[in-house]
């Protein structure tokens, strides 16, 4: 397989595991790809039975963007109505930038202001991005890693992609950043920036998200002997729920987690969904991971 190779930059970052693979096929985008059409399957509701009222079929995708002072990839969803092209709705859903909601958790992105989506295709599982020059503008090298790392992750999210390369303005991209060390030859994929996922990664739910009893919290994470801490916490901030669960991996790996939450509320209401690890040295949290949600009681 083919490598990124990066030079002469060191990152604050110490999370390490292997990359995660993820969800359904990348529609066509401005066009057939090259090398053959790729047939479109975004997650969509169903049509309505006969005899009631047809439902608007939606589609949903992620969108990677950045969370913390590691910093580290931060994930959230988008939905909206179908559209063969998801894998252009998702790069532009990147461009566009956290909502504000997502800025009110600290989620920031790397993604230069103004960056644009001039095409996209795909051929035998690599996507190639071409994007107006504003995507090589500002931020240091954290920050250039940052912004490679979400148009990875956020194309590999489809089944039909393996390994991302993009172009500026329609031009190769040589020695892309090269006065931050970074020499871009090959092939990016998802582990070529595993060191930029957070010990905890929370897929679900999502922010903002509307969430009923059971709440079905899940993700990934590489910590302590693959315990993932979970608290459910009401709009006063007190704790309703606290339970654990149990990665696929953990202590040097990453694992996948999920669990059900069931909690009780006398209302609807404000809420957050606390996920986080337990100290080995003395039981506090840390690694925490706070979703602010609405609480349907």
């Amino acid at each position: 397989m083919k490598r990124l190779l990066v030079m002469c930059v060191s990152l604050a970052v110490v999370a390490t595991g292997c990359a995660d693979g993820d969800a359904g096929t990348l529609g066509p985008v401005d066009g057939p790809p090259q090398g053959g059409t790729v047939e479109p399957s975004p997650t969509a509701t169903p049509p309505g039975e006969t005899g009631s009222e047809p439902q608007e079929r939606t589609m949903s995708y992620e969108v990677w963007f950045v969370q913390g002072s590691g910093p580290w990839l931060f994930v959230t969803e988008r939905t909206e109505p179908f559209d063969p092209a998801i894998g252009t709705a998702a790069l532009t859903s990147l461009f566009d930038g956290p909502t504000a909601a997502e800025r009110a958790v600290g989620v920031f992105t790397g993604v230069p202001q103004g960056t644009e989506l001039l095409s996209l295709s795909i051929e035998n599982g690599l996507a190639t991005a071409d994007l107006s020059s504003e995507f090589e503008s500002g931020g240091g090298s954290a920050s250039m890693f940052l912004r490679l790392a979400q148009l990875t992750y956020t194309l590999t999210q489809f089944e039909s992609v393996d390994e991302v390369t993009f172009t500026l303005d329609g031009q190769p991209v040589g020695e892309f950043f090269s006065e931050a060390g970074i020499v871009l030859d090959d092939y990016m994929t998802r582990e070529t920036w595993a060191d930029l996922l957070p010990p905890i990664l929370v897929k679900e739910p999502v922010v903002g998200e509307r969430v009923g009893s059971p709440i079905t919290v899940a993700g990934t994470a590489n910590v302590f002997e693959a315990t993932v801490s979970i608290s459910v916490l009401d709009a006063a901030g007190t704790e309703i729920v606290r339970t654990f669960t149990t990665a696929t991996c953990g202590t040097g790996c990453r694992g996948d987690y999920s669990e059900a939450i069931r909690y009780e509320v006398d209302r609807t209401q404000p809420g957050t969904v606390r996920v986080y690890e337990s100290s080995a040295e003395n039981g506090e949290p840390i690694n925490v991971v706070d979703i602010p949600v609405t609480l349907v009681g």
